[in-house]
């Protein structure tokens, strides 16, 4: 199949790469951090002020520990950032993400590693950014992208079928019978991407 990949409705073949790396803002899997402040972190090198580095935080739900910190924003982040917990760190990295306000947000196994608490935590985040930007989520707990407009279905690296749980589950066998078996069981989850 041949097609194009548009951001906002233009073909990203007419954009500069910087201006296309400025239309996504990325969370890995394990972000990486510098052994700097925790504003520092969020602004990544970039210009932001403290008014926006905090608004991207409280988008994140970051501030409920950012402000138990002693020194705040001003807090260091430790090798590894070894003083944050996972569910910490990944909602700092979407604050990172959020306070570039680009127009897509890519996630890529974000919860993976998380606690169920820590994963709802960054569910609702993502939830109240609902219609603000296009949020891309590539996961395989299925906890994770429940909720998606769209779901793309995958296995063995092919698509197999697209639409929302409901109609996956009406109209995927594969899908349906990963659905159930993890409803009731664990097993490896096959890749979703939404």
């Amino acid at each position: 199949e041949e097609g194009a990949i548009c951001v906002d409705g233009q073909n990203i073949n007419t954009f500069t790469q910087r201006s296309l790396r400025d239309a996504v803002a990325f969370v890995p899997q394990r972000p990486f951090f510098f052994m700097d402040t925790v504003a520092e972190n969020i602004a990544f090198g970039r210009d932001f002020s403290r008014e926006e580095i905090q608004r991207a935080a409280e988008q994140a739900h970051a501030m409920e520990f950012i402000t138990r910190l002693p020194k705040g924003f001003d807090e260091m982040i430790a090798e590894a950032a070894k003083n944050f917990s996972g569910g910490q760190q990944q909602r700092l990295a979407i604050a990172r993400a959020l306070v570039k306000k680009a127009p897509i947000l890519v996630l890529d196994e974000a919860t993976s590693a998380l606690d169920a608490l820590s994963e709802q935590t960054i569910k609702q985040a993502l939830q109240e950014l609902r219609g603000q930007v296009t949020q891309i989520v590539i996961a395989h707990r299925l906890s994770t992208i429940e909720d998606a407009d769209k779901i793309i279905y995958l296995e063995h690296g092919q698509k197999v079928a697209e639409g929302n749980k409901e109609e996956l589950l009406q109209s995927c066998p594969g899908f349906r019978h990963m659905w159930d078996t993890l409803s009731h069981g664990s097993v490896r989850e096959p890749s979703c991407v939404t």
